[in-house]
């Protein structure tokens, strides 16, 4: 497993004393509404850390990438709170989307629609479509807007559903299918810089989870007009670049929720050291203790699986298996910590008082975000059959 790196842990260092010191005295600013951080909220605090020298820092000045591992340390810090990662933009979708554009945009794409997210645009990915219209979810082969070329380029129309910060986006990145629906399916990637009259928001989702500027859109796709070279890598690899795209995605969401888990068991520390019943102070009660406990050893169980995967990818795996095996593991593990972190505070844990209840509802999302754990683990079971039959006998 490769070990942290000297900048790794500066850069972490500097990003969780800007989280601690100034972002968490924002935890509870009127901006933070039910859909996510307002803009404004979102701008003045990237401002805060683009002097601080903290806005995205998982890319370097350069524009190189830290490894997967390094980034690991770094987001696992900006996870310490909610606001963290939007503060510091190590958010989801954009830090996936900027993953993304780095590994196969060209170099005139990576101007248009890179810089401006590394500078702290904000973006959207358009993938995900409604299931009571039969469209793509866990399963992407459903996808069912469609891109057809004409003489200027491509048209595409469709719905989309759950498209975090598609309200606000400045960048979007669109899937659709690529031919026609009675052929063998082929999906490409467009990108296109939002807002756009063609895509048009219908109704903003009301979700469990808060943390996401924009929230989670249902969006309708009218009449689309791109450019071909808006196509972001080949026609009808879309799939292909959606891996590329999701394994690391999933593994930073494992990153970022692993410190605000982490930032919860904190909490419900302070508490169960200072607050007494029937005669003694709570940790010191067998049953309060214990769950603190279990969940330091679910943290680092936790924290070694993300370094397990981070350590796959940066040795040039497609890191399909590792993420899915990561992703289940971790969402599990740092659910179960909230939820003990909230039996802890009692009355004060389904509070707003302390960020808790907003970690137990957030990871109960991450749970089904980026793939339910059910689909993850139905994917390890036929890695498990095929390595098990061998190639003669599946």
């Amino acid at each position: 497993m490769m070990e942290q790196t000297p900048r790794s842990l500066e850069i972490a260092q500097r990003v969780e004393d800007f989280v601690r010191g100034t972002v968490i005295p924002y935890e509870h600013d009127p901006r933070c509404g039910a859909h996510g951080p307002s803009d404004d909220l979102v701008q003045e605090l990237r401002a805060k850390a683009r002097a601080a020298g903290v806005l995205t820092p998982h890319i370097l000045a350069d524009g190189s990438h830290l490894t997967q591992v390094e980034t690991a340390t770094v987001l696992k810090k900006s996870g310490l709170s909610p606001l963290g990662p939007v503060a510091v933009n190590t958010m989801a979708p954009d830090e996936g989307n900027m993953f993304l554009l780095g590994k196969i945009g060209t170099a005139a794409q990576k101007a248009r629609f890179l810089a401006p997210l590394i500078a702290g645009a904000r973006s959207a990915f358009f993938m995900t479509e409604p299931a009571a219209e039969g469209g793509a979810g866990s399963d992407p082969s459903m996808l069912q807007t469609l891109a057809r070329r004409d003489n200027s380029g491509w048209v595409i129309n469709g719905r989309k559903a759950f498209i975090t910060g598609a309200r606000g986006a400045s960048v979007g990145i669109v899937m659709a299918r690529s031919t026609p629906t009675d052929a063998k399916i082929g999906a490409t990637m467009f990108l296109v810089e939002l807002p756009n009259p063609a895509i048009r928001i219908e109704r903003i989702l009301d979700t469990i989870d808060s943390s996401m500027p924009g929230g989670h859109a249902v969006v309708a796709i009218e009449d689309l007009r791109v450019t071909d070279d808006q196509v972001l890598g080949e026609v009808d690899e879309g799939f292909r670049y959606a891996q590329i795209r999701l394994a690391p995605a999933r593994l930073s969401h494992c990153m970022r929720w692993h410190g605000a888990a982490t930032r919860a068991q904190e909490i419900a520390t302070a508490y169960a050291v200072k607050r007494e019943a029937f005669g003694k102070l709570l940790i010191d009660h067998e049953g309060v203790g214990f769950m603190l406990a279990e969940n330091l050893i679910e943290l680092q169980q936790a924290a070694l699986m993300i370094d397990w995967c981070a350590a796959a990818l940066d040795a040039g795996h497609s890191g399909t298996h590792e993420s899915s095996v990561a992703k289940v593991a971790v969402s599990e593990a740092l659910y179960r910590v909230a939820d003990r972190c909230v039996q802890v505070l009692g009355g004060t844990g389904v509070t707003g008082d302390t960020i808790v209840e907003q970690v137990l509802r957030e990871t109960r999302a991450f749970r089904i975000y980026d793939g339910p754990t059910e689909v993850h683990k139905w994917s390890i079971a036929k890695g498990i059959k095929r390595a098990a039959l061998g190639p003669q006998k599946r």
